[in-house]
């Protein structure tokens, strides 16, 4: 594995500078909440999100309230949430913007010496956070109870159900940024009253996102992209006719489910070596470093049972609690999953005037597949025809251990296609991921208080 000596400037390093300048202007509402959350300063996340400008709106709403806005917990437990939640991917971008907004809040600076240092109501998160960001179906009612019943250690409901929200919010965002490669911000390199190597000017040139073999695209493959598109066109052209006349049975829509999610075992992330990835000084926020990501299907195991999305939906379900637990989270939050499912331009790569709505579907319901959850109305049969393996490789990697992405995985696939379709693929990656973690989370605080 060689690092690549040459370090790219701007707000991604997957994606030239220039096309990010060059998106729509952000709306006045946008330029608010940038104003309130940046102080006028638009930083490298927001730029690459914001070659969507309609969804960066939602999601910003969504994000200042989180952490701004009246909720149950103060502002500095949910930046040190914040900070948790990336260290579990070795997400340097999030955890050392929080870092600052945590220092800025000018109290208990000794926390950011590593989790020993913080109270032990934070510690006791540990447990469900590394749950929540690599194994989520494993999240049951007890991992609940230990939480609002440990004496004065105690969190309330309101208060759990904040924290569960900022913990997946801040696993799905960092998806969302290694996915994009962005880059880390200059400004946030310098902290005072934080430990030297936690934030150094050195770490705004390293992301692991440049832990490849190679600069250059698979040079080959480009060579085929027009016939790949064309291809692509094509299937998504004749799955729309034969949805027509397909009348599968339950049995049948079943067996297409369990087929995918088998066959996502033998996807997986060739050439990583985590070795290549030298040690991370934001550890100091992680427990139990060796937990990580495990297929929901595993070979020659009791596999825990699947997620029937009908029995525990978000509309129903989660929406609702959340809503009752939290105030008005539940709509910003629907908001934000409705706007990237639905976003849409009618465009793929130089094709204008294409339904891409079965795409965006099959994006979403692979990463929910992959977590053990079944949409019982839809047809998986749909993600072999309209997913490519090296585009799977990508999504299993940026959903499930998104520090191992590189540019190379985000080169290998869809090489016809703008950088603003591969950055809203990655927001479809991350709110589905999103939705999973709080689907088994909500589920389980449901049968608690059941």
């Amino acid at each position: 594995m060689k690092m690549s000596r040459h370090i790219s400037t701007g707000p991604s390093s997957f994606i030239p500078e220039n096309e990010i300048i060059a998106a729509t202007p952000l709306s006045d509402s946008t330029v608010m909440y940038l104003d309130e959350e940046f102080n006028g300063r638009v930083d490298n996340l927001t730029q690459v999100m914001g070659l969507h400008p309609h969804y960066l709106q939602a999601f910003l709403r969504c994000h200042y309230y989180l952490l701004r806005m009246d909720g149950p917990l103060p502002l500095h437990y949910r930046h040190y949430i914040a900070i948790m939640a990336a260290a579990r991917h070795q997400c340097s971008v999030l955890v050392c913007h929080h870092v600052q907004e945590f220092e800025q809040i000018g109290v208990c600076s000794d926390w950011l010496r590593g989790l020993e240092f913080c109270p032990q109501r934070l510690r006791n998160l540990n447990e469900i956070n590394k749950i929540l960001a690599h194994r989520p179906w494993l999240i049951t009612k007890q991992h609940i109870q230990a939480l609002v019943k440990t004496g004065e250690h105690s969190w309330s409901l309101a208060e759990l159900v904040h924290a569960v929200v900022l913990l997946a919010h801040f696993h799905a965002l960092s998806s969302f940024v290694f996915g994009s490669g962005v880059n880390p911000d200059p400004e946030v390199t310098d902290v005072s009253g934080v430990p030297d190597d936690l934030c150094p000017p050195a770490m705004a040139s390293l992301c692991t996102c440049h832990l490849t073999n190679s600069n250059q695209a698979n040079r080959n493959s480009q060579r085929n992209a027009g016939s790949e598109l064309e291809a692509l066109m094509e299937r998504m052209k004749r799955l729309l006719e034969e949805k027509e006349d397909d009348d599968a049975s339950e049995e049948e829509m079943f067996t297409r489910f369990e087929k995918e999610k088998k066959e996502s075992l033998l996807v997986v992330s060739k050439g990583f070596d985590e070795e290549g990835v030298p040690p991370s000084p934001v550890a100091r926020f992680v427990a139990d470093p060796s937990f990580g990501y495990q297929d929901f299907a595993r070979r020659s195991e009791d596999n825990p049972p699947t997620f029937k999305a009908q029995d525990y939906t978000w509309e129903d379900h989660g929406f609702s609690l959340l809503n009752r637990l939290y105030s008005d989270v539940g709509h910003l939050l629907d908001d934000k999953f409705r706007t990237a499912c639905d976003l849409t331009y009618y465009n793929m790569a130089s094709h204008e005037g294409v339904d891409t709505s079965m795409l965006r579907r099959a994006l979403f319901n692979y990463v929910h597949c992959m977590y053990g959850i079944r949409h019982d109305d839809y047809d998986y049969g749909e993600v072999n025809q309209l997913l490519e393996s090296s585009l799977k490789v990508y999504i299993k990697t940026v959903t499930c251990y998104p520090e191992r992405t590189t540019r190379r995985m985000y080169e290998s696939y869809w090489h016809q296609f703008r950088h603003s379709e591969k950055v809203h693929v990655n927001l479809l990656l991350m709110e589905a991921r999103m939705q999973a973690e709080l689907l088994y989370a909500l589920r389980a605080i449901t049968h608690y208080m059941t």
